[in-house]
């Protein structure tokens, strides 16, 4: 008899996920987006320092070259693909508990972020997003003359 683990809210936690992408809108257009469909998502740390946010998405085993990094219209996207490997079952014992196919992650960035100069690097299955600020105008003393 083969022992399988149980996870009462597996089932419901997927049913959202799908939701969440079914409804997922661009802008203030209203308008749904084009539906990306993920296996997997990956886990994020966001950061922010004084001059810039820092995003930290965990792909381990994803080659850097598969990871998709894009900017449009105020939103940061990082998709990408894991292929799954070559499973062997040996005297019917089997258990896969990584996750395996496409992955897909948006965020809204604030209006204080410098789209022109986000830059991405990628180490030890770790993809490092640097989204700098744009320079703060500094406020101006104006003399009011009589």
């Amino acid at each position: 008899m083969a022992l399988v683990r149980y996870e009462p809210w597996s089932m419901l936690n997927q049913i959202r996920r799908e939701m969440d992408h079914m409804l997922e809108t661009t802008g203030d257009s209203g308008e749904s987006s084009a539906i990306a469909t993920s296996d997997w998502i990956p886990a994020v740390d966001i950061k922010e320092t004084k001059d810039a946010f820092i995003l930290h998405a965990d792909v381990p085993g994803v080659d850097p070259k598969d990871v998709d990094v894009h900017m449009e219209n105020g939103i940061l996207t990082i998709k990408g693909e894991r292929e799954s490997e070559k499973k062997d079952e040996k005297e019917g014992y089997k258990r896969v508990e990584r996750q395996y196919g496409a992955f897909y992650r948006r965020f809204s960035l604030p209006d204080t972020a410098d789209a022109e100069k986000i830059s991405a690097k990628s180490k030890n299955g770790v993809v490092e997003i640097t989204i700098p600020k744009k320079e703060a105008v500094q406020p101006r003393k104006i003399s009011v003359e009589s």
